[in-house]
């Protein structure tokens, strides 16, 4: 019984009232139902525009410098500062710029981290700009 023998010489039924499908016909219903899945992803994916970093003037490392010592000296204040700086892009070339304001609370200078009180954690070397908070007259 587990081999099928009781049927596998029974003549193949053949409709009296319907055509048979073509061969063509038959493999394409087979076929998987979304060929293209994830199509739509890939496209929008590609489609999303990323900044591309730009190289800072030496003027304005030098502004960042003395910012950025400003900030450690009043570390042990805890102050308010507001930043921006630049986020690479986890699956493509280049990235975004982020504009970010939070009460600093460590360096760490072994990982070269900005540490606030919030758990946030930036690298030093992609920070554009920093200023402390009450400068920014709302802009940053």
């Amino acid at each position: 019984m587990d081999d099928f023998s009781d049927i596998i010489n029974l003549p193949h039924h053949v409709s009296k009232t319907r055509r048979q499908m073509p061969i063509a016909d038959r493999a394409v219903q087979f076929a998987a139902f979304a060929a293209l899945t994830g199509y739509d992803e890939k496209i929008g994916e590609t489609a999303r525009l990323t900044d591309v970093r730009t190289a800072m003037a030496e003027d304005d490392l030098a502004a960042l410098d003395a910012a950025f010592q400003r900030l450690l000296d009043a570390e042990p204040m805890h102050p308010t500062a507001a930043l921006i700086f630049f986020q690479p892009d986890a699956r493509k070339a280049g990235g975004r710029y982020v504009n970010y304001t939070g009460v600093f609370r460590h360096y760490d200078a072994a990982e070269h981290m900005l540490i606030f009180t919030d758990g946030t954690r930036i690298p030093v070397q992609s920070v554009c700009k920093l200023m402390p908070a009450d400068d920014t007259d709302g802009q940053i």
